[in-house]
């Protein structure tokens, strides 16, 4: 219920879970503790501020040495317009997010920073139409959860 709406009351918490407020609260807690709850945040709507265009970035890097994974991923964590990068295994080695008002700002941010990034040798960039889902809370109850 906290992914669905982190600013939930207590109250309404232990409500809608059939405990206490205390015994919610140190449930609360004790996932804060240990890592399962990450952080609370706000989701803003990136069109509405402006950033209405998602690109996917795969990146190709020259070498696969530690310095050379480090540096890079050093760099793209420094970029606020870079949503979320991934390492992967495949094709390309880091699958990037990047939000952009439009092709032009991207090609901005192409030019001056992204295709400066340390170890970038091969860049392929897609363009997405229009999110079919785009979920922030984890599934529960599935395998482990």
């Amino acid at each position: 219920m906290l992914q669905q709406d982190g600013r939930m009351a207590n109250v309404d918490l232990a409500e809608a879970v059939n405990l206490s407020p205390s015994a919610c609260l140190r449930r609360v807690r004790r996932l804060e503790e240990a890592g399962v709850i990450d952080r609370y945040a706000a989701l803003l709507d990136p069109a509405r501020v402006g950033l209405g265009t998602d690109v996917f970035v795969e990146i190709t890097l020259a070498g696969q040495d530690e310095a050379t994974l480090d540096a890079f991923e050093l760099a793209v964590a420094g970029r606020p317009e870079i949503m979320s990068c991934h390492l992967m295994a495949g094709d390309f080695d880091y699958l990037v997010h990047v939000v952009v008002s439009d092709v032009a700002d991207y090609e901005v941010l192409h030019r001056t920073h992204l295709a400066q990034l340390p170890g970038v040798a091969r860049m392929v960039s897609s363009f997405a139409l229009r999110p079919i889902c785009d979920r922030t809370a984890v599934p529960l109850g599935r395998s482990g959860g």
